[in-house]
């Protein structure tokens, strides 16, 4: 049997380049990782100095995924600022209405929050893949998570991608092959 025959269901499909994905070289790797190290420490450091005597969370799961876009993918317009930052806003927003009004049914309040994010950030040209992880950890995170309400918009779904997007301005700007950010607005 010939799986790549013409018509077959895995044959070439419409649309789609055959290939790895390209590979990138060393320095953009090493780039990549100084990015994403001094981002996420700047954001746990901050937390530390900051919040460590408090409920509030600066550092959530969301934020590494945006760390692979802002730094691994910079040139992305996922990984632009208007994204960045407005996907999360706006996903936090969701997700914490979503509780307050659906939390409880939470698959309910979970499925809203994220298809309501994603349907909101392409609405207004905000998308951001972690926004949907952000809108759902509104929904499924911790009673502090909860207690915070809209809080959590500010905290973390401002001050955390302002820090990475703050270093993203410094370190992807360092070498003369990388530009950051390629759009504002």
């Amino acid at each position: 049997m010939n799986l790549g025959a013409p018509g077959h269901y895995f044959g070439k499909m419409r649309g789609i380049t055959r290939g790895s994905p390209p590979r990138v070289n060393g320095a953009e790797i090493l780039w990549s990782w100084v990015g994403a190290f001094l981002g996420i420490a700047a954001v746990a450091c901050i937390h530390r100095w900051f919040l460590a005597d408090t409920d509030l969370r600066l550092l959530i799961g969301s934020l590494g995924a945006s760390a692979v876009l802002v730094y691994g993918a910079a040139r992305s317009p996922l990984a632009q600022p208007r994204n960045l930052i407005g996907g999360h806003v706006l996903s936090a927003l969701v997700g914490v209405t979503c509780w307050q009004w659906l939390g409880f049914v939470p698959w309910l309040a979970a499925a809203a929050a994220v298809a309501t994010a994603i349907a909101l950030m392409h609405l207004s040209r905000t998308l951001h893949p972690p926004g949907g992880a952000t809108a759902l950890i509104a929904v499924i995170g911790s009673d502090q998570v909860h207690a915070m309400g809209y809080l959590f918009v500010v905290v973390p779904a401002l001050i955390g991608p302002l820090v990475l997007l703050l270093v993203a301005l410094i370190v992807n700007n360092i070498p003369s092959d990388r530009r950051y950010p390629e759009f504002w607005f």
